[in-house]
């Protein structure tokens, strides 16, 4: 019979019941800890309140198919709610704490000197903060060898991704052990530095700014943005990785479209990083040399295609957008 670790949310605001879901959904027991001091009456509603939020997505994801509604009360059992000051019974044999409190260093630093005093010494402790380097939170647990940043993106329950980002003292044996137990319960999780942005707000940060500036510009109106960042932006990139976009049309091609766009707005920002030239120097420009960003020695690459235009026709029928045979 399976053993499920038990998980401990310290902070129960949106992601801490995102998280809540996210594990009980998979079978864990979920300790879901307030970080806050508050009086009986106000631990009781927040408690309510929780319980309430928690029974909603569930029912909500049943409407969706991903359960059936006879098991949203066993599913809800999985979660016990502990008050601020029951915190030590909360973290009680808990193999894995996720703090999700206010993104201040000040509340931070108390949340996780009180985790620290009654966490295992065992125990992994990551924080879901998306703003602060994991360099600096790392201090601020005793045993700093068992932290690192998990990056959930809401909504927590349905989103695939999870971004780990390990501290400079993070062992990578705790990173592996966090990594695995969420491809446990359906998570992707992907590793990247300390670095401001991680991977996808890095990204998007970007995108969405140069969508506003479109506006501003009155290059097209919000509409049709949105219309041709889902229909043709998002539908591509739902099958193939930026990078992988790179190789498939080839790095020379985004050379060259980006030295003419950096040429024609007279904006920096649209010019390639060193690295779009030094592949093209190194014979890396993508597909048609075997390598790019990513290896394609020895594949079949016909095959890879067909897989790939696959998935794009897939994408198509799920949006109701299939070509319209006369």
């Amino acid at each position: 019979m399976a053993t499920f670790d038990a998980i401990a949310a310290v902070g129960a605001g949106r992601m801490g019941r995102g998280i809540a879901v996210a594990f009980a959904y998979s079978g864990h027991p979920v300790r879901l800890i307030d970080a806050k001091p508050r009086d009986a009456a106000d631990a009781a509603r927040l408690a309510d309140e929780a319980r309430a939020e928690i029974r909603a997505t569930l029912t909500m994801m049943a409407g969706f198919g991903l359960l059936e509604r006879a098991e949203i009360d066993g599913m809800l059992s999985r979660v016990t709610h502990f008050s601020h000051d029951a915190l030590a019974e909360g973290l009680a044999g808990a193999r894995f704490i996720f703090e999700g409190v206010p993104e201040t260093m000040e509340v931070k630093a108390e949340a996780f000197a009180r985790i620290s005093a009654h966490a295992d010494p065992s125990a992994i402790i990551a924080s879901t903060t998306s703003t602060i380097l994991s360099n600096d939170l790392q201090p601020l647990v005793t045993h700093p060898g068992r932290f690192l940043n998990a990056h959930w993106l809401n909504p927590a329950f349905l989103v695939p991704l999870v971004e780990l980002s390990p501290g400079t003292a993070t062992a990578p044996k705790a990173t592996q052990a966090l990594k695995d137990l969420l491809e446990r319960i359906g998570k992707v999780p992907v590793i990247c530095a300390p670095s401001p942005g991680y991977i996808v707000p890095r990204i998007q940060v970007l995108a969405m700014n140069e969508a506003a500036r479109m506006v501003e510009d009155g290059v097209a109106t919000a509409e049709d943005i949105d219309t041709a960042t889902r229909y043709g932006f998002g539908f591509r990139f739902a099958v193939l990785g930026l990078l992988e976009f790179i190789d498939w049309g080839g790095g020379d091609i985004l050379y060259y479209a980006s030295r003419y766009m950096a040429d024609a707005t007279g904006e920096d920002r649209f010019a390639a990083p060193r690295i779009i030239g030094e592949n093209m120097e190194q014979r890396r420009t993508g597909l048609r040399d075997g390598q790019g960003f990513l290896d394609y020695d020895g594949m079949d690459i016909a095959a890879y295609q067909q897989g790939r235009l696959d998935a794009f026709a897939a994408m198509l029928r799920h949006l109701g957008k299939m070509p319209v045979k006369g």
